[in-house]
């Protein structure tokens, strides 16, 4: 669960979503939590809408909050809001985080995307922290360009362009989609100037395989560019088996490539409804012990989700790493989630137990108790740009 906790966090320029996240997330391994979930939810052929609030309490140095949520969505037009509280000094919760975003379908080839986020000044009152634009075109050939602009108020309030993302999708030939990402950031004359590129090529070499490089290049300050990050790998689907290994390089004191990271994940159903998910991660750090320049297993998630024939779900999640005091003995075992949904009369019932090494190296219990809710999570807009779909990528 911590890992994929955090695995959603990595969004770049999402930082008001990251630190929502992190305040929500923060407390899972609490000694003591509780998370109360209600939602109240209704549909038509023309509109949805659904509102959901969590309230999650902790003890230590945790910071106990409360989210309510609200989707609805009506004649091609999307809102969802996010308002966040958090305990004040007198114990009572108070605002202290607003996000809105509003998307709407201009044509049948355009989207355009509109997030606002607002904080609170010393008097409690609403400010607005940042705006993120998004507008999104495709062609009728399928090639695909958006342009995102991120702007933050200047000390009068005015809003100024802090960042701006161009990014062009094409299938240059057939099995083979090229993207050219552009980011722009302020410059010393006031201006905006490139500050990265990224160029990605994704290539269908067989009806099973996918292989892909993504190269993220910076500015030298000689006017040139450097290759600063390259990852690269392999998308397999047969059918039975999803897989996708990938392997992160990035220059060393020469310039010269090296491996830093990799990671394998591969995805397999079974009969009566199960599926079974695992990740390794390999690092050049392992804690506890020096390095040696080659990448060892420093991480695996394992993930089973079964389904039942009476409605019943149940998800069970198992991380391991190397023990930092005896690198050489193996993985361990550092957490464990075990979620179950139960459905009823009144809506489904949902419970989860999670397990985390405490101080003495003993795995602790941590319980998570979730209401009575009536309709599944809706899925959330997100203005981030989206994983595209790849050129006849199995699914």
């Amino acid at each position: 669960m911590e890992l994929r906790s955090c695995g959603r966090l990595m969004k770049c320029g999402l930082r008001e979503s990251a630190s929502v996240l992190m305040i929500l997330t923060g407390v899972c391994f609490a000694p003591t939590l509780v998370w109360t979930q209600t939602t109240n939810s209704q549909a038509s052929d023309t509109s949805k809408s659904w509102s959901a609030t969590t309230e999650q309490r902790g003890s230590g140095n945790t910071n106990p909050t409360r989210t309510a949520e609200s989707h609805t969505e009506a004649n091609g037009r999307t809102v969802d809001k996010q308002a966040v509280e958090r305990i004040g000094p007198d114990g009572r919760y108070e605002p202290y985080l607003d996000i809105e975003k509003e998307s709407v379908k201009v044509d049948a080839s355009t989207i355009r995307v509109t997030q606002r986020t607002f904080g609170r000044d010393s008097e409690g009152n609403r400010v607005l922290t940042q705006v993120t634009e998004e507008e999104k075109r495709t062609s009728q050939g399928g090639d695909v360009k958006s342009v995102r602009t991120i702007s933050d108020p200047d000390a009068n309030g005015r809003l100024q362009v802090v960042q701006r993302e161009i990014q062009e999708t094409k299938n240059s030939r057939p099995g083979v989609e090229d993207t050219k990402t552009t980011v722009f950031t302020p410059d010393i004359n006031g201006g905006l100037a490139e500050s990265m590129r990224i160029q990605e090529r994704q290539k269908r070499s067989d009806d099973h395989t996918i292989e892909f490089r993504k190269s993220t290049l910076l500015p030298d300050g000689n006017g040139s560019w450097q290759v600063g990050e390259v990852r690269e790998g392999v998308i397999k689907d047969d059918g039975k088996e999803h897989s996708r290994d990938e392997q992160v390089l990035q220059p060393d004191s020469n310039g010269k490539l090296s491996a830093v990271a990799r990671t394998v994940s591969k995805e397999s159903g079974g009969t009566r409804g199960e599926k079974r998910t695992s990740v390794d991660s390999y690092t050049t750090d392992v804690p506890g012990s020096a390095g040696d320049g080659s990448l060892h297993l420093g991480q695996r998630v394992t993930t089973l989700h079964r389904a039942n024939p009476n409605g019943e779900e149940t998800t069970k999640e198992q991380v391991e790493r190397p023990n930092p005091g005896d690198p050489g003995g193996g993985l361990r075992m550092t957490s464990e989630a075990i979620d179950i949904v139960r459905p009823g009369p009144d809506g489904a019932k949902r419970t989860q137990t999670i397990r985390s090494l405490d101080a003495n190296g003993d795995l602790g219990v941590v319980s998570l108790e979730i209401g009575r809710t009536d309709k599944a999570p809706a899925v959330q807009v997100d203005i981030a740009a989206p994983d595209k779909p790849k050129p006849n990528q199995p699914k």
